[in-house]
């Protein structure tokens, strides 16, 4: 026996690797190892569509856990560790009712790089954060529903993180108890941590595009105007949701804190009783509260808002409407990527169509449910002819029935979705230096994330562009280099880099 094969035996020894078929040595390989100012961290190693390494780097803690005393207050950045730090799995996600696991202490980061620096070469990647969906209630930036696979084929590195959800997150009693906007602060200290760490993952903290999906993109177009976002990013994409539809004028959401109190058996008269209370229910039991605020059906989609803080002496994330922000120049002045898809939310029509009782409900109190459902002032004072004038538009005056699927899947569309992001791609682009480039995605795959019943007729929603740049596997298959969509999956990971 040679020395070559005898160092080869002990090689499959020391690791344990069994002679078969399958045999491999990638157990002997290294895991990646990152060193920051807050200590070393320890990842994975993956692979992407087309068979690239990459390096993941799971559930980093980026702020302090906040429960106890600080439970409904703006995140505290994470304190330095010794030893080395487990990044090799996601995070718990924060309280909702969709996902498991979740916990209270939810507000983790994971960092996707293709390369890590050696010695003095730092590549200096261009960095996305993903800033997740879920209209402030659910959903996850974890590596599950935000996989890397895809994007990763490109030279870049992907942030993607948690923020505290519904009342956890955007509880606002107008006072200095509850400031408001602790789920957009959150993410403020995402950017804060990339723009400190991310060099040691390959990034380039100069060059960060700022993404994120349906209230993930209102979340980035506010971010445009935030002073605590300022520097942090250096172009965006706001897609499939804005804030630039119906204008942000609330500065506490008092009504909802009451509300979230009486839902649980808290007391509802002054915010100091709220919090108070509420500080003592368990957070997974607020999280599972969220049906409780429906009003009809699924409605309102859009629950916990952003406010505009007034100032008690903390560090505001919205002093003032977006709008008087864009038209008096103080907006960050960046490149923007805005759009949507062909068929955006005709699935939350679906269940109103299939229902009876939900259609008899919705056609007698048409004036009553419809700015709820979609998203305008219920108190204006020509709320009932604005509502009739929706009716006659997309339903000819007609009762909405079985058979309105397309015309109720589009007023949902068009009230939530598209007019936001229209109406912020006209204003932006007047009042930017920048370019604003607006996109539609039509492209009909195998999957999709609505699947009416039939089968016969295909649509390209909400979330469906977001299968080609990252891999849900809660809900979708693995793309192989050889399937129909890989070729989408290059343009759209080209569109993002």
């Amino acid at each position: 026996m040679n020395i070559v094969m005898k160092f080869t035996i002990l090689i499959l020894v020391l690791c344990g690797i069994v002679l078969a078929e399958d045999a491999t040595l990638e157990k002997c390989v290294r895991p990646p190892m990152v060193t920051t100012d807050l200590g070393t961290i320890k990842g994975v190693t993956d692979r992407t569509l087309f068979g690239r390494q990459f390096y993941s780097f799971k559930g980093i803690r980026y702020a302090e856990p906040p429960v106890g005393d600080l439970r409904f207050k703006p995140p505290v950045p994470v304190k330095s560790w010794k030893g080395v730090y487990d990044a090799t799995k996601d995070g718990p996600a924060c309280p909702q009712p969709l996902l498991r696991p979740v916990s209270e202490d939810c507000l983790f980061l994971n960092v996707h790089t293709p390369r890590l620096p050696r010695r003095t070469k730092n590549p200096k990647y261009p960095v996305i954060i993903y800033v997740h969906p879920g209209s402030l209630t659910t959903l996850t930036g974890n590596s599950a529903a935000v996989g890397g696979q895809y994007l990763l084929d490109q030279d870049v590195v992907l942030v993607t993180s948690n923020y505290r959800l519904s009342s956890l997150g955007m509880l606002s009693t107008g006072d200095e108890l509850a400031t408001g906007n602790n789920a957009l602060k959150d993410q403020v200290e995402v950017m804060r941590w990339v723009n400190k760490h991310i060099k040691k993952f390959g990034g380039d903290p100069n060059n960060v595009l700022l993404a994120g999906y349906s209230a993930g993109g209102l979340s980035v177009s506010i971010h445009l105007v935030s002073p605590m976002s300022r520097g942090l990013f250096h172009k965006v994409a706001i897609m499939s949701g804005c804030a630039f539809g119906n204008n942000i004028k609330k500065t506490n959401l008092f009504d909802l804190a009451q509300k979230q109190a009486r839902i649980v058996g808290c007391p509802d008269d002054t915010s100091a009783n709220i919090i108070k209370c509420l500080k003592t229910i368990p957070a997974e039991t607020l999280g599972d509260t969220l049906e409780s605020f429906r009003i009809f059906g699924t409605d309102p989609q859009f629950i916990w808002e952003p406010v505009i803080e007034p100032d008690f002496g903390q560090e505001r994330f919205l002093v003032e409407s977006p709008f008087t922000s864009v038209q008096c120049g103080r907006i960050a002045d960046v490149p923007v990527m805005t759009g949507i898809t062909s068929d955006e939310l005709i699935f939350l029509a679906q269940p109103v169509v299939a229902n009876d009782t939900w259609l008899e409900v919705l056609n007698r109190d048409w004036n009553k449910i419809a700015p709820i459902a979609f998203y305008y002032d219920p108190d204006a004072p020509n709320v009932n002819e604005k509502s009739a004038e929706l009716k006659n538009f997309y339903f000819n005056g007609q009762p909405v029935n079985s058979g309105s699927l397309v015309p109720l899947g589009e007023i949902y569309s068009d009230s939530l979705s598209g007019f936001g992001v229209n109406r912020g791609a006209n204003v932006l682009s007047r009042f930017l230096s920048n370019s604003v480039y607006y996109y539609a995605f039509t492209y009909k795959g195998r999957f999709s994330n609505f699947n009416p019943p039939g089968g016969n007729d295909k649509y390209v929603v909400h979330f469906d562009d977001m299968l080609y740049a990252f891999w849900n596997s809660l809900q979708f298959p693995k793309f192989k280099k050889t399937d129909p969509e890989a070729a989408t999956v290059k343009k759209t990971d080209n569109c993002l880099v």
